[in-house]
């Protein structure tokens, strides 16, 4: 049996099994269509998927935590009128999402609204090249591709715009003090310690010319809950929307929730850039007016207090050799 297929028959036995129930692996066999030899060996290494799965003599298989499946039609359900905009693609697993999407893009195959989500993401990529974790059911993680007439200098500060249209999402669904970092990370607010916690992040990826017309490939990912196997492989504190919200609400309601945000966020900043963004981007910065260390590509580190950012999205740090700009770096707060 090739590995494809075996991938293949290991997640849609993962679909049966996502309710957290009982399932006999000979009751899974006939309604696949296979040997309980086939169901035994594919769901031998399910531990590489991010799930606990119980084997129990006389009552069969489950899942030690249900998950969640990301269906098109609950998320269509939820975008409502705005489900028009939108072409929502479902993969069980990819490398990246960010990747495949960008890939269609090139071919003007994949119309702008264009959504491609991933329930298992093995090589997803965050800023500076950092990988991305994800695991079944506890994050969130998609694409979405937005076609722009105007050319790629005209695309600063967008990653910015698209922080608030989550935080916005983020509200909406009754989450508690979630705030952005320069440039493109969502963060819990502070704890008692004074620490914060990465909730998620977006990497945006563009093609183009700089006159135009561009297209954007905006990756997102949020962590909705964070099981111990996934918080050991994180090398940063980390955060999750089950801590900060009253009522967690379901991925497809989320993903939906986020889209609708985006779509109205994009268009305002086709209109006018990221300058109406400005006052709303720094009510939610997490290091608005604190001091703060801007650690650059070359190993170099700039200190300052942050000023907020500019029309264009640079921070803004007051320097002791006074007000300096900068669009790159890694900015981190000081004690």
């Amino acid at each position: 049996m090739t590995k494809d297929l075996v991938q293949a028959r290991t997640w849609q036995l993962l679909n049966i099994l996502a309710d957290g129930e009982f399932h006999s692996g000979e009751v899974m066999a006939e309604r696949l269509g296979v040997s309980r030899a086939s169901v035994f060996n594919a769901l031998a290494d399910v531990a590489e998927y991010g799930v606990a799965l119980q084997r129990i003599r006389g009552c069969g298989y489950r899942l030690a935590q249900p998950w969640q499946r990301l269906e098109s039609e609950e998320v269509l359900r939820w975008l409502g009128k705005d489900a028009a905009q939108f072409d929502i693609g479902i993969l069980p697993q990819a490398a990246s999402s960010n990747t495949l999407l960008l890939q269609r893009a090139g071919t003007d195959a994949a119309p702008g609204g264009s959504v491609l989500a991933v329930e298992l993401q093995t090589a997803g990529r965050g800023r500076m090249g950092r990988t991305w974790r994800s695991g079944l059911g506890s994050t969130l993680t998609f694409s979405l591709l937005w076609r722009f007439d105007c050319g790629l200098n005209a695309l600063s500060g967008l990653s910015l715009a698209v922080g608030v249209a989550i935080a916005r999402a983020l509200n909406g669904l009754g989450a508690q003090e979630v705030r952005l970092k320069w440039p493109n990370d969502i963060l819990t607010g502070q704890n008692e310690s004074g620490s914060q916690r990465k909730l998620g992040g977006v990497l945006l990826e563009a093609q183009g010319d700089m006159l135009g017309p561009s297209a954007v490939v905006i990756g997102i990912g949020l962590n909705c809950s964070l099981p111990d196997h996934l918080a050991g492989r994180i090398d940063q504190p980390a955060g999750a929307l089950d801590e900060i919200c009253r009522d967690m609400p379901d991925r497809n309601r989320l993903l939906a929730a986020v889209l609708q945000e985006l779509a109205g966020a994009l268009r305002q900043f086709a209109q006018g850039g990221f300058a109406a963004f400005g006052g709303e981007w720094e009510s939610y910065h997490i290091h608005q007016d604190q001091p703060v260390q801007l650690r650059m590509a070359d190993g170099s580190v700039v200190t300052g207090v942050a000023r907020g950012v500019s029309e264009s999205g640079e921070l803004r740090l007051e320097t002791k050799q006074g007000m300096r700009q900068f669009n790159s770096g890694e900015a981190g707060g000081m004690r």
